[in-house]
């Protein structure tokens, strides 16, 4: 359990980390006002969670522990819907309607598409 926890942990604190460093992005780049870091964060882990969980359903590679540092651990320290929320928050109260909507509509439509194309590219893998 606390080999666990630790994987976990150091995931955690990985993901994190590239979080912060892609969010930079929001300093970065402004189209229509939309948080870009942050959903370059949501479309990328969800690609990538998407490609583990098949990954895990093909090949015993991921064991146990490697799972739970990369899903649970990286990937659920990299994306976070938090921030998202917050961000719609001051959207909203600053009645910024158009970015709202096209943020959140983006978010969920290429964070659900990047989660398919991750879990069927894992078919192609033979």
């Amino acid at each position: 359990m606390i080999k666990q926890m630790l994987l976990i942990g150091l995931g955690g604190f990985v993901g994190s980390v590239a979080r912060f460093l892609v969010s930079k992005l929001n300093t970065r780049v402004d189209w229509f006002s939309i948080p870009i870091g942050t959903l370059t964060v949501n479309v990328v882990g969800s690609l990538l969670i998407g490609f583990l969980i098949g990954i895990s359903e093909k090949s015993p590679i991921l064991t146990v522990e490697l799972r739970m540092f990369l899903m649970v651990g990286l990937c659920g320290g990299f994306t976070t819907f938090s921030s998202f929320s917050g961000e719609n928050l001051m959207l909203l109260r600053n009645g910024q309607f158009l970015p709202l909507f096209l943020y959140t509509g983006l978010s969920i439509l290429l964070g659900f598409t990047a989660v398919y194309l991750g879990y069927i590219s894992t078919k192609l893998l033979g």
